[in-house]
């Protein structure tokens, strides 16, 4: 039985004396992997020729904008002023609490700061690592999953899974899943095909694709997932954080297509 099969997984991959590495650390590490593979491999199909040493960088300083911004998002958002009382708190990320949306926007700012540095084009770094990114996403999902975290609504659906502890012993949608599945497979196999476009889509297209696809996920999927405990809902019963943060984001990627379709910026400019 599908429940039965996933409440027991256990969220620590590998312990030895006092290393404990978690499943959710590993899809941080393997998630940024597959984004650097998928960059190479798309500029060599681009004809960009970039230096695998500048992509480095560029991944690297994508990767700890993320981590401070997913963090910083959370603090501020969704902390509903806990840190303000414990500040040394903000530090301690292995108790949890990172935001997807603090994430994007780090990363696209550590990003940014290494292009600059290396006189790199932001638009088409940022539209090369955004293909591989629905896959870090898939692979955190499932991490939130085998954690037992940010579970869905109570459900009858033969699907349902019960989680346990705090989620009760009731069957719930398995949110985490549809996000995987949404924002992870889906939204790559679109970026993948256009990708894969001769000539490819102008500077920043990619970016609004991600951003707009996501935006619309997550919001729909907040309806089945339960909010977090300390804010519940922000309006009216109805609407969370996560789509209060995600409704920008929709309109934020509609403009960026169209701004990008308007401009018709080869991505082969990808000197500054």
């Amino acid at each position: 039985m599908l429940t039965e099969l996933y409440q027991s997984l256990d969220p620590v991959a590998l312990s030895v004396g006092p290393i404990t590495i978690y499943w959710y650390g590993i899809a941080y590490v393997v998630g940024a992997l597959i984004c650097g593979v998928m960059m190479w491999r798309t500029q060599r199909r681009w004809g960009l020729n970039i230096s695998q040493d500048d992509l480095m960088m560029v991944v690297f300083g994508a990767v700890i904008g993320l981590v401070v911004g997913a963090r910083l998002f959370y603090v501020v958002f969704y902390g509903d002023g806990y840190y303000w009382e414990h500040p040394l708190e903000i530090f301690m990320t292995n108790h949890g609490g990172m935001s997807f949306h603090g994430g994007l926007v780090g990363g696209l700012l550590g990003g940014y700061i290494v292009c600059r540095i290396y006189r790199l084009s932001a638009w088409t770094m940022a539209d090369l690592a955004i293909i591989g990114v629905p896959i870090a996403l898939c692979l955190g999902r499932c991490a939130n999953f085998v954690n037992g975290e940010l579970w869905g609504k109570p459900t009858d659906l033969p699907w349902g899974v019960v989680f346990g502890g705090a989620a009760g012993d009731i069957p719930r949608h398995p949110s985490q899943l549809y996000e995987a599945f949404l924002e992870g497979i889906v939204l790559f196999a679109v970026l993948y095909v256009l990708s894969r476009r001769k000539p490819p889509l102008p500077q920043g297209a990619y970016l609004g694709v991600f951003v707009l696809g996501y935006g619309i996920v997550r919001f729909l999927v907040e309806f089945v997932r339960v909010p977090d405990a300390q804010l519940g809902y922000i309006f009216g019963g109805v609407i969370t954080m996560g789509q209060l943060l995600s409704l920008p984001l929709i309109f934020i990627g509609a403009g960026l297509i169209a701004y990008a379709l308007h401009a018709k910026r080869p991505q082969r400019d990808y000197v500054q």
